[in-house]
C-alpha cells in the first residue's frame, strides 16, 4: 500500500465519528486529510448501531449539536448519491409513574427551549401512534415528531463519500502502531505501512481510542460494554411510519425495521467487554448470546408490546459500544500533547451525535478553538485516575443502564467509589456525612442528624435530606458552619516572571501587595469566561490558584499553554498538598480567635486578603474569602495537620453552634447571594459583561487575553445578562434550564437553582435575552415566570443578589 508521507491532518478511525470529522475538515476548505482505518469502515460499532435520532440532549449544547446531526443527515443524499434510509417518523417516550412523567414533562420545557417541536400527551394518544402498545400502566407521554431513524453503514459511507468528494483520502486496513511528538505536540503517525507526517492528528478509534492514546500519553477514558437487541420475525401490519418508542422504566427502545421490530435494552447491570484486550482480528464482529443476562427484560418488552409473545425473534445480537465514567462523549484537544484531538466514546449516542461533534471539532482544528461551549464533553475534564482499567470496568457497569435510568437531581454514582477521600472522611461519617461524589472526590452532600441513614431517597420533589440542609444552610447565616473543602484544585506558580505571566492570563489586576486575594475571570480572544476562581500572592514571586474541582485538568492546561516560553515561572500541581476548611458565618471570627493568637478583626485581616497564622498546633493559610455571603475563612492546612485542627475547630467549636454544613447547602448560599458557577451559571460563551462581573475585570490593564473584545462589547448595551430570580410559589423547586418567560414571550433559560432557605423558596439564576438590549428597566418592567415541567410559575426577577444585595455580610 503506497500512503502520503505527509498530511495535513490524519483521522485514526473509520467509524461514522472519524468520517464526520474528515468530511467537515474538507467543508472547512481543508483538503490534505487523511483518515485511517484499522480494517473496514463501520467495522468497529457504527456498523451494528440502532441508529436512532433523538434530538433532545441533557443540555443546551448538545442539543444544538444533535439537530445539526439531524439536518445534516436530511441533506446527504442528495449531497452524495448515496442513500442513508433516513426516516422522520418521530419518537415516543412513555412513562409508567408520575415522577418519570415529571421528568418527560420537564425534558419537554427544555425541549421549547432550544426550539424543539414538542408534544406532551396522554396514554391513550400514545397507543394512537403506537397502536401495539399496552398503556395499562403508562401515565403519559412525549413525543418529538421531527426525531427519526436512519441505516448506520449507509449514513457512514455516505459521510466517507462526502470526505472523498472535498479532497479527503481514506486507506483502509491501516492500522496505526505509533504516534510521533515533536517539542509537546504530535508530529505525525506510524503505521505498518510506514509513516506520515501530520501537524494534526484526531483520535477518532471507538473502543481502540484509549490504547491510541496511550502511545503518546493521553487519556482517554473509556470501556468497552456488551451491548443487546433482538429483531423479530416479520410483524404482520406494521406501519413502517411507527415512531421509535422508547419505554426507559423497563429499560427498553424499540424501533420498526423493514416490518420488523427490533427491541433494544440498557440493562441496570452492564457487562463490560474487552478487559485483556480486544482481539487484533476484531472486524463486523458478534459476541456470544447471553438470553440468561436479557431474560427479565425481554419478559418486560412482551408486556409492554403483547404482539412480540406470538412473534419469533430472528436475530438475538451483542455486540460491543464504548462507555466513559459519566456517559458523555470525549471531545477536543488533549491537554497532554498540542494538537491531538478526540473525539470517541461516545455511549451509544455516536450516530446522533457523529454530525454535529464532527463539525464543532473540525472547527476547533481548524480555528484553534472551540466554537463554541463544550465543556460537557470537554477532554479536560479527565484526570489520571479516570483511565484505570479496574476504574473503568467497575463504573462501566453502572455507566450503560444510566442512559434509561431515571435522571434524579443529585443522583450520585454507585460504582467504583471511593477513589479520592479527604484526610477528613472518617470523622465526618462519623458525623452522619452522606457524601457525594465529584470528579473522585468523596464530598460530604449533607449531614443525617442522629439515628437517620445518610443515604439519598430520590425525588423531583423536596427529596429526604431537603430539612437537614435547610439546617445547616440557616446556622451558617446566623451563627457558624464548617465545611470540607479540600477538593479545591490548587496550583503554585513561582518564579520572578509570575506576575507576568498571570497578569496576561487574568482579567483582574494581580499587581498586588503580598497578601491579597484577587478574584478573577480567565477569558479567551472572544471575551468568553475560561475559568473563574482566585489568586493569592504569597510572596513577590509566588501565587497560589485556586479553582473548582472539576476544572483542574482544563485550568492548570489553560495557564501553562499561556505562560510565555521565555518566562521564568513554574507552575505546580499542588491540590494533594493540602486540605481546606471552610469556618463560615457571623461568628467565624470568635470560633477561630480561640485557635489563632492573629488578629482577625477588620482592621488587621480585612476581606479578600491572606495570611498564614498559628492554628492549633500547625501553620496554615487563612484566605478571608467566601463562597456562601458570609464572613468566614478558607484555612489552607498541611494534609497531616488536618485532624488536629478539625478536632481542635470541633471542640471549641460546641460554644459557638458550629454545625457541620455540606455542598447542598453551599449550593443554596451561593445562589440565595448570586455568586456565579463555572460550567453552569457562566462559561466560555459568557462574558463578564454578560454575566454581571465586570467588577472583577480591570480594563484599564493592557495586554490581557479578551480585553479588546470586551472594550468592543461595552460600547453597545448587552442583548443578554445573567438575572436572579426566585419562585412566589414555595412549594416548587428549580434546578436548571428551565425555560424563562417575560410577558409571554420565551426569553431565556435558567442555568442553576436551588431552594433558598433565608429567602423560604426556590432561587435561581438565568440569561435574559433582548435584541435591543438588556436594561435594568427591561428587567424590572415585565412580569416573569419560569416554566417547570410545562407549567409556568410566577417569578421575582432581580439583576441583583436577592440576598444581602449590598454584599455587606462577608466584611463584618
Amino acid at each position: 500500500m503506497s500512503l502520503p508521507s505527509h498530511a495535513q491532518v490524519v483521522v485514526i478511525g473509520g467509524g461514522i465519528v472519524g468520517c464526520s470529522v474528515a468530511y467537515h475538515l474538507t467543508k472547512l476548505g481543508w483538503k490534505d486529510v487523511v483518515l485511517l482505518e484499522r480494517k473496514s469502515l463501520t467495522s468497529g460499532t457504527t456498523w451494528h448501531a440502532a441508529g436512532l435520532i433523538g434530538q433532545l440532549r441533557a443540555t443546551h449544547n448538545m442539543t444544538r449539536l444533535a439537530q445539526y446531526t439531524a439536518e445534516l443527515y436530511r441533506t446527504l443524499e442528495q449531497e452524495t448519491g448515496q442513500a442513508t434510509g433516513l426516516k422522520q417518523n418521530g419518537s415516543l417516550s412513555i412513562a409508567t409513574d408520575n415522577q418519570r412523567f415529571t421528568e418527560l414533562k420537564r425534558g419537554a420545557s427544555m425541549a421549547r427551549c432550544f426550539g424543539l417541536e414538542v408534544e406532551v400527551i396522554t396514554a391513550n394518544e400514545a397507543r394512537e401512534l403506537w397502536p401495539l402498545l399496552n398503556i395499562a400502566d403508562v401515565a403519559g407521554a412525549v413525543f418529538l415528531p421531527k426525531d427519526g431513524q436512519i441505516n448506520p453503514s449507509d449514513v457512514a459511507q455516505a459521510i466517507a463519500k462526502g470526505a472523498r468528494m472535498g479532497g479527503a483520502s481514506i486507506f483502509e486496513n491501516t492500522k496505526v502502531t505509533a504516534i510521533h511528538q515533536a517539542n509537546g505536540r504530535v508530529a505525525g503517525v506510524g503505521t505498518e505501512y510506514g509513516d506520515i507526517a501530520s501537524e494534526y492528528v484526531v483520535n477518532c478509534g471507538g473502543m481502540w481510542a484509549r490504547e491510541i492514546g496511550r502511545l503518546c500519553g493521553v487519556n482517554v477514558p473509556l470501556h468497552a460494554a456488551e451491548h443487546f437487541y433482538v429483531l423479530t420475525e416479520p410483524v404482520k401490519g406494521l406501519p413502517s411510519s411507527l415512531p421509535v418508542l422508547r419505554d426507559p422504566d423497563n429499560c427498553a427502545y424499540y424501533k420498526e425495521d423493514a416490518g420488523k421490530l427490533l427491541v433494544g435494552f440498557f440493562e441496570p447491570k452492564a457487562k463490560p467487554w474487552g478487559m485483556d484486550g480486544i482481539p487484533e482480528t476484531f472486524a463486523f464482529d458478534q459476541l456470544p448470546e447471553d438470553w440468561d443476562h436479557l431474560a427479565p427484560l425481554l419478559e418486560k418488552a412482551i408486556g409492554r408490546v403483547p404482539a412480540l409473545q406470538t412473534t419469533g425473534i430472528q436475530v438475538f445480537f451483542n455486540g460491543p459500544e464504548s462507555f466513559t465514567p459519566d456517559d458523555r462523549y470525549i471531545l477536543g484537544e488533549a491537554p497532554e500533547l498540542k494538537n491531538f484531538y478526540v473525539a470517541a466514546g461516545f455511549n451509544s449516542v455516536g450516530i446522533q451525535s457523529a454530525g454535529g461533534a464532527g463539525k464543532v471539532l473540525a472547527e476547533w482544528i481548524v480555528r484553534g478553538r472551540s466554537p463554541m461551549d463544550l465543556w460537557d464533553v470537554d477532554i479536560r475534564r479527565w484526570l489520571p485516575f479516570h483511565g484505570n482499567a479496574r476504574y473503568l470496568h467497575d463504573r462501566t457497569v453502572e455507566g450503560l443502564g444510566l442512559l434509561y435510568a431515571m435522571h434524579w437531581p443529585f443522583r450520585q454514582y454507585e460504582t467504583a467509589r471511593p477513589v479520592r477521600t479527604s484526610p477528613l472522611h472518617d470523622r465526618l461519617a462519623a458525623r452522619g456525612a452522606c457524601f457525594g461524589e465529584a470528579c473522585g472526590w468523596e464530598r460530604a452532600n449533607w449531614f443525617a442528624p442522629a439515628g437517620v441513614t445518610p443515604s439519598y431517597s430520590y425525588s423531583y420533589d423536596k427529596q429526604n435530606w431537603f430539612e437537614y440542609s435547610a439546617a445547616e444552610h440557616h446556622a451558617v447565616r446566623e451563627t457558624v458552619g464548617l465545611f470540607d473543602q479540600s477538593s479545591f484544585a490548587k496550583f503554585l506558580l513561582q518564579g520572578r516572571d509570575a506576575e507576568r505571566a498571570l497578569n496576561r492570563v487574568c482579567a483582574n489586576d494581580v499587581a498586588v501587595p503580598v497578601g491579597k486575594v484577587v478574584y478573577t475571570p480567565w477569558l479567551n480572544e472572544r471575551g468568553g469566561i475560561e475559568a473563574d476562581l482566585t489568586v493569592t500572592r504569597l510572596a513577590e514571586d509566588r501565587y497560589l490558584v485556586i479553582t473548582s474541582v472539576a476544572t483542574q485538568t482544563r485550568d492548570f492546561a489553560w495557564l501553562k499553554r499561556h505562560i510565555p516560553a521565555d518566562a521564568h515561572a513554574l507552575l505546580t500541581d499542588i491540590t494533594s498538598a493540602y486540605a481546606v476548611l471552610g469556618v463560615m458565618g457571623p461568628r467565624s471570627r470568635d470560633l477561630l480567635s480561640r485557635l489563632t493568637p492573629t488578629d482577625l478583626s477588620n482592621e488587621t485581616f480585612p476581606f479578600a486578603t491572606a495570611q498564614e497564622i498559628d492554628l492549633a498546633y500547625t501553620r496554615a493559610w487563612a484566605l478571608r474569602i467566601t463562597y456562601v455571603g458570609e464572613l468566614g475563612w478558607e484555612l489552607y492546612i498541611p494534609t497531616e495537620f488536618a485532624l488536629s485542627v478539625y478536632d481542635a475547630l470541633v471542640a471549641k467549636g460546641t460554644a459557638f453552634g458550629l454545625v457541620h454544613a455540606g455542598y447542598h447547602a453551599m449550593n443554596s448560599l451561593r445562589i440565595e447571594k448570586g455568586y456565579r458557577h463555572w460550567g453552569h451559571d457562566i462559561t466560555e460563551d459568557d462574558t463578564p459583561l454578560q454575566a454581571g462581573l465586570s467588577f472583577a475585570v480591570a480594563y484599564n490593564k493592557p495586554g490581557f487575553i479578551g480585553r479588546e473584545a470586551l472594550l468592543r462589547e461595552r460600547e453597545s448595551l448587552p442583548k443578554r445578562r445573567l438575572v436572579m430570580f426566585a419562585l412566589e410559589d414555595s412549594e416548587r423547586l428549580l434546578y436548571h434550564d428551565e425555560p424563562i418567560w417575560r410577558d409571554g414571550q420565551l426569553v431565556g433559560r435558567t442555568t442553576s437553582g436551588m431552594f433558598g432557605h433565608t429567602l423560604g423558596r426556590a432561587v435561581a439564576m438565568g440569561y435574559v435575552a433582548h435584541e435591543q438590549g438588556v436594561t435594568r428597566e427591561f428587567i424590572e418592567s415585565g412580569a416573569y415566570e419560569i416554566e417547570i415541567a410545562c407549567e409556568r410559575v410566577p417569578t421575582q426577577a432581580s439583576l441583583r443578589p436577592l440576598y444581602d444585595p449590598q454584599g455587606m455580610r462577608p466584611r463584618l
